[in-house]
């Protein structure tokens, strides 16, 4: 009896520990060319169940959101066990924990952002939490939400939602039509919407509804289906989106305050049944989509790239895709419009879920799979 309790005992220990720390298998790095520059593709971790943001601590380790609901940091090619302290999420379907943003003053205060889609009345939404990372980074402290869209709904698709935040300090924030694609041209709805808030939940100034008579005050833009990228081009401070279209009609749009980018009143592509969506591809007061992908990709997330690593992309955006699993890189034209350049990584790495420029010019990648990967992007030795 002894003998069995004893090897229990073993067993048991060695599954906390395995759930303790993730030691992924080392991978070759691959070389891969480009159109103008040759790339190492390094994976830094594997075995993270549907990454879906990552971030760079100011020591170089990296800050991963999973999907079902924990965050873990990757240091020295090891993933740690799950940081205490993240609210329970909605993780269902494309719901649960989604990206997560440093403070621009993270090294002194230690803040940081995270969307999630929370459960509550009426069914789920997309949430925006504040909270504190400990200096032993175990936990999360002082976590407190600061927006829930204002109506929940059933079902489990196009939550949004990513965060870009601005040079003051406030967070735009964008938020799907929750399947419902109406919701995206009510005013005094969340969903379908760029939110713009402070760091502390607040209405800023410049916000074009602030009094909330004709919409919500927290909302900047709307008409959009389920922008799952969002982020400031830091050279021009433009603010740009990557958005799911439905078959056809993905999107690139750069909002404005008080716009209406209309979904689902114009769009470029067509139902899933193949039906006709509104009333066509434009209407007066409606803006136009910078750029649009048809087919469809299926984009995951979008960066503008300003890093010194690769001088040769300087002011392109780059776009992951899920559908196509690739890199979309583009620029502008001698006219000035957005056209796509180049298709990177088509295939290679699986569904290619969100892209952040590092400090030192290189790229990191999320794959969005149940074994999924961190990906790290340099420049080749000649």
């Amino acid at each position: 009896m002894r003998r069995d309790r004893t090897a229990f005992s073993i067993a048991l220990t060695a599954c906390v520990l395995l759930s303790a720390t993730i030691a992924p298998a080392a991978e070759p790095a691959q070389t891969i060319k480009t159109q103008k520059v040759a790339v190492k593709v390094e994976t830094l971790a594997t075995g993270l169940d549907h990454p879906w943001a990552a971030e760079v601590l100011p020591d170089g380790a990296y800050l991963v959101t999973e999907r079902p609901g924990r965050m873990r940091l990757v240091r020295d090619g090891k993933v740690s066990a799950p940081i205490a302290g993240v609210p329970k999420v909605y993780a269902r379907g494309q719901g649960g924990l989604l990206d997560v943003a440093l403070d621009p003053n993270f090294s002194g205060n230690r803040t940081l952002y995270f969307t999630a889609s929370m459960a509550g009345d009426g069914g789920s939404g997309t949430a925006v939490f504040r909270a504190k990372l400990s200096a032993d980074e175990k936990q999360l402290t002082g976590v407190k939400r600061i927006f829930l869209m204002n109506t929940l709904s059933r079902g489990n698709i196009q939550y949004g939602s990513r965060i870009a935040i601005a040079r003051d300090g406030s967070l735009f924030v964008s938020l799907g039509d929750r399947g419902q694609q109406d919701r995206a041209q009510n005013f005094h709805d969340d969903a379908g919407s760029i939110i713009h808030i402070g760091a502390d939940g607040s209405i800023p100034a410049n916000n074009p509804f602030k009094d909330g008579k004709r919409a919500l005050p927290e909302i900047w833009s709307k008409g959009h289906r389920n922008p799952q990228g969002i982020t400031f081009d830091s050279a021009t401070n433009k603010l740009y989106t990557a958005e799911h279209g439905a078959r056809g009609g993905d999107e690139i749009n750069a909002p404005e305050a008080g716009r209406n980018y209309g979904w689902p009143v114009i769009s470029y592509g067509v139902n899933y049944s193949g039906t006709k969506i509104g009333i066509g591809t434009a209407k007066v007061g409606m803006e136009q989509p910078l750029f649009y992908w048809d087919p469809s990709i299926a984009p995951g997330a979008i960066a503008v790239y300003r890093g010194r690593m690769f001088p040769e992309w300087n002011g392109d955006l780059l776009v992951t895709a899920l559908k196509f699993q690739l890199l979309s890189r583009l620029d502008r034209d001698e006219n000035g419009r957005i056209v796509e350049r180049e298709r990177m990584f088509a295939d290679k790495f699986g569904r290619l879920r969100d892209i952040t420029v590092a400090p030192d010019g290189a790229l990191l990648i999320t794959t969005d799979e149940a074994d999924g990967a961190l990906l790290r992007i340099s420049r080749a030795a000649n």
